[in-house]
């Protein structure tokens, strides 16, 4: 939830290789303000424009955490559950299914995308998880410009990755330890995220490494439940498909 202006607001997500075929129906008509555009479907990726839904004024943005197209209706939270109901029967001829945070855990972890609380927290940098891109060095001094520009040059003692379990087993989960492989295997980091993935039929997740064992094919152990089963670092993202 989030506050404008006194109110309280809200979100919800369409995400899907569908979304953009009935957009149009739930919030039809030209954007009101932000990005211009004749249709909703017009805008694009990250573009956010304002719409109207029975006279009350949203945000619409083609954004998502998913790896899939989509977009995400930001409106006041007392509207919320007539606009879910409206986009429910819109897209219901498409095969629309309301679907929770498990599901979108699921798919951002196939993607390999960081999540607060996971991948990110207060004592791991944007370099270590992935995310230089982010960081701009143009712009001037700003709090720990300096570390981050050494970690930059010199690279960082442990590295986000992402892997994908080597054979059936239990599905890898968030603190689970993660092992080196030999007759004098290591303990060298944790799962962050785990899942098991539906699109591969395989347990998949993330997790911090030393640098060393961050190459994609090196081989890892995962230790579930007190056993410790084999998994292969892989390049990002773990999963995608044509339409993503």
């Amino acid at each position: 939830m989030a506050a404008e202006g006194g109110r309280q607001l809200g979100a919800v997500a369409l995400q899907g290789p569908r979304v953009a075929e009935f957009i149009n129906q739930c919030f039809p008509g030209a954007s009101k303000g932000g990005t211009r555009v004749t249709q909703a479907s017009e805008l694009k990726k990250n573009e956010v424009g304002t719409f109207e839904f029975g006279g009350t004024k949203l945000y619409l943005a083609r954004t998502g955490y998913t790896g899939e197209d989509g977009f995400e209706v930001v409106a006041p939270a007392e509207r919320l559950e007539a606009i879910w109901n409206a986009i429910l029967g819109i897209g219901h001829q498409y095969c629309l299914q309301p679907a929770g945070l498990g599901a979108r855990d699921t798919l951002r972890t196939e993607m390999g995308y960081p999540l607060y609380g996971h991948e990110l927290d207060e004592n791991t940098t944007p370099i270590e998880a992935g995310l230089g891109f982010f960081v701009s060095f143009e712009k001037g001094d700003f709090v720990g410009r300096s570390a981050l520009a050494e970690q930059k040059a010199k690279g960082t003692s442990r590295r986000c990755v992402a892997f994908k379990m080597a054979g059936k087993s239990a599905p890898p989960r968030p603190h689970y330890p993660i092992w080196s492989t030999g007759g004098n295997a290591l303990k060298i980091g944790e799962a962050t995220s785990g899942t098991q993935s539906p699109s591969l039929g395989i347990g998949v997740g993330l997790g911090y490494v030393p640098r060393e064992f961050s190459k994609p094919g090196t081989r890892i152990e995962i230790e579930i439940r007190g056993n410790r089963a084999p998994a292969d670092v892989v390049a990002k993202p773990i999963y995608r498909k044509e339409s993503r």
